[in-house]
């Protein structure tokens, strides 16, 4: 088995998404010993933006590519390697201002091609990134689950759908805004959502 963990935090230390992401890991790896880890950590090591000049990268033909163009396509085409090589993908997800971090769309972005992640049948669209199965882990300053306020989940089921990865499932630490207490309490709960999850 291979594990994929992305880490979307702005923060380098101290995220809980980042920490909750870690202890769906390691319950996994006590399941499967013998797993593989692969870590992508986008605050310690941030992915470009899709820009113009990305795009004209990706819509130049290899061949005719710039040095520059090639290896700013290798930085996706490594993204892309990773979750195509992963059984199980496992996101550290907060809540910055209703959406996903910039971190975590510009690594979504990245792994979204054309003809390799996807494609567009007669049929309709076809996600290639199939028979994985997805954990996410949520954090959150306030409480939005099951409320308008939740766009992750909507958003991340939706482009996760798209690239074929249909077994998703999302662990919520919420209110951690909210007080001490109630930080502790949204910590226990999401730790009892991943046991859940993921028996011993």
């Amino acid at each position: 088995m291979n594990i994929l963990q992305i880490n979307s935090s702005a923060r380098v230390d101290g995220s809980h998404s980042t920490r909750l992401a870690g202890n769906l890991v390691e319950r996994l790896r006590r399941t499967y010993p013998d797993a593989t880890l692969t870590v992508r950590d986008l605050s310690r090591n941030p992915h470009p933006e899709l820009d113009e000049s990305t795009l004209q990268a990706l819509f130049t033909p290899a061949d005719r590519r710039s040095g520059e163009q090639a290896a700013r396509v290798a930085k996706d085409d490594a993204l892309i390697a990773e979750i195509q090589a992963a059984d199980v993908v496992v996101l550290g997800v907060p809540m910055y201002n209703f959406g996903v971090p910039a971190q975590l769309k510009n690594w979504i972005d990245a792994i979204s091609r054309a003809r390799v992640t996807f494609q567009y049948t007669d049929k309709g669209p076809e996600g290639l990134l199939k028979n994985k199965k997805v954990y996410v882990a949520l954090t959150r300053g306030g409480i939005h689950r099951d409320t308008p306020g939740d766009t992750q989940v909507p958003y991340l089921k939706t482009v996760l759908a798209f690239l074929g990865m249909t077994d998703v499932e999302f662990v919520y630490a919420e209110g951690l805004a909210m007080g001490p207490e109630a930080e502790q309490r949204a910590l226990a709960s999401a730790q009892s959502q991943i046991e859940e999850a993921l028996p011993a």
